[in-house]
């Protein structure tokens, strides 16, 4: 079996619009890994090719940290892979399952990021869901969405039921499973999880914290929530994407894994 993870550079091959969406995508990979965000080799990032419908996928069997921009597999709607390293790594079902749902319903969509952390999965188990505690997760307010479990995602059938509960949102819980944020761009997406996270990992502190919690009034809430929309002040993320390329940069002068931008 061919488990080699030392892959050719695409760099060249593939358009430069490919190019570039496999450098932010692989750049996600390993921002997730840098804020602990991973499941060994499990869960999925997806990033959708400019001017096509095809998107790029993670490799089944690498570590996020791992994962360079030539190392992505490129798939269609249906799950077929079009391109992939010369390997015997294949791709996750769950990840077209899950992702090519979203990607073929939601146009707006360019990117999609699906995680099983400890505090997401801690809250995707309470019946409460996101509680309005912090100012991180108050832009959650009305603009999440809520998927009930139905075993490991490898039904066809479960899509449009995935798709219905995502709505018009760009971040869901997957209850007893994990967390998934969506978005326009890769920093986008990946900025909403980053939050997303830090409020559920507020929420289990706090709830352990046995005492008494206050939440803001509903106006508070709802003023709130409308500042943080990507629309009303700024999209989040794209300012905020320097700053995490910078950090990739630092730590890859002091790591033996490849450059993500390979």
């Amino acid at each position: 079996m061919n488990y080699d993870t030392n892959f050719p550079s695409l760099q060249g091959s593939v358009s430069p619009e490919e190019w570039q969406t496999r450098v932010e995508l692989a750049a996600c990979y390993r921002l997730i890994d840098a804020y602990g965000m991973t499941d060994l080799i499990y869960n999925h990032i997806t990033a959708k090719i400019p001017g096509t419908e095809h998107f790029l996928i993670n490799l089944y069997g690498l570590l996020y940290k791992e994962i360079t921009a030539s190392s992505l597999v490129k798939i269609d709607l249906e799950g077929n892979i079009l391109a992939k390293p010369p390997t015997d790594y294949g791709i996750n079902k769950s990840g077209y399952v899950i992702h090519g749902a979203i990607h073929g319903a939601r146009q707006d969509v360019n990117c999609v990021i699906h995680t099983h952390t400890r505090a997401g999965m801690a809250v995707s188990t309470m019946e409460c869901g996101l509680l309005p505690l912090t100012q991180t997760s108050i832009r959650f307010v009305n603009h999440l969405g809520y998927h009930d479990y139905e075993g490991p995602a490898i039904d066809l059938d479960e899509q449009k039921r995935l798709v219905a509960d995502l709505g018009p949102h760009n971040a869901m819980i997957f209850r007893n499973h994990g967390l998934l944020t969506c978005g326009p761009s890769v920093q986008e997406a990946f900025n909403t999880m980053y939050q997303l996270e830090m409020s559920c990992r507020a929420q289990v502190d706090a709830m352990a914290s046995n005492t008494q919690l206050v939440v803001p009034d509903e106006s508070v809430l709802a003023k709130t929530a409308h500042l943080y929309q990507p629309g009303t002040r700024r999209p989040y993320g794209i300012l905020e994407w320097h700053a995490m390329i910078r950090l990739l940069e630092a730590q890859s002068k002091h790591s033996f894994y490849p450059r993500y931008d390979q």
